[in-house]
């Protein structure tokens, strides 16, 4: 079913250049001179290359019917953070394992056990992984608030359970649950 270039999401699957590709990101731009366009950044599933594509507005790309499952995130199969991740169907209970090409560190330092997550498949192959907003996490490792801090706009690193490392405000102290963003690794509050 053809796609119009502006109605391009991230985390689309489409057909480009006669292979499977999934949208990473996308932006509208319109130049001071010319006509709008749309720039994808796109990852080829076979490939696994990256790269920005750009789309004029009236563009038709050819969508793929993707098979969406919600499933819960169980473990690391390495138990290093670098996978597999295996995960199971919350209506089969079936398991599976997904490779790390599939779910990049960005994502992956995310991932909790019990945390419910959007598998994207298609014809039995995993695509990527579509994560909550936000996830709340136990603050295991940081350094206590510095004297003199006040309420301004300081941040200290603090290391979470799964192991990422974020910037958090100077008054959270280790064993505190915060609260996550995580397209960006922003703290976004106590939980």
């Amino acid at each position: 079913m053809p796609i119009k270039a502006t109605d391009l999401k991230r985390g689309q699957a489409l057909i480009f250049n006669g292979q499977l590709n999934t949208v990473i990101g996308t932006e509208h731009v319109k130049p001071g001179k010319g006509p709008a366009y749309v720039q994808a950044k796109m990852k080829n599933v076979e490939t696994g290359t990256i790269k920005i594509n750009r789309f004029n507005s009236s563009d038709k790309l050819e969508d793929v019917n993707i098979d969406k499952r919600v499933m819960q995130y169980l473990y690391d199969s390495s138990g290093q953070g670098n996978g597999p991740f295996v995960f199971m169907d919350g209506e089969t209970y079936d398991q599976i394992e997904i490779d790390s090409d599939s779910i990049p560190v960005e994502q992956s330092q995310w991932l909790k056990e019990n945390l419910d997550v959007t598998v994207m498949m298609y014809d039995g192959r995993c695509l990527g992984v579509d994560l909550p907003a936000s996830v709340e996490l136990a603050v295991t490792d940081t350094i206590a608030q510095p004297k003199g801090a006040t309420a301004t706009n300081q941040l200290k690193e603090a290391t979470v359970e799964t192991g990422a490392r974020v910037r958090v405000p100077p008054f959270i102290e280790i064993g505190q649950v915060v609260k996550i963003n995580t397209d960006n690794g922003d703290y976004l509050g106590k939980a």
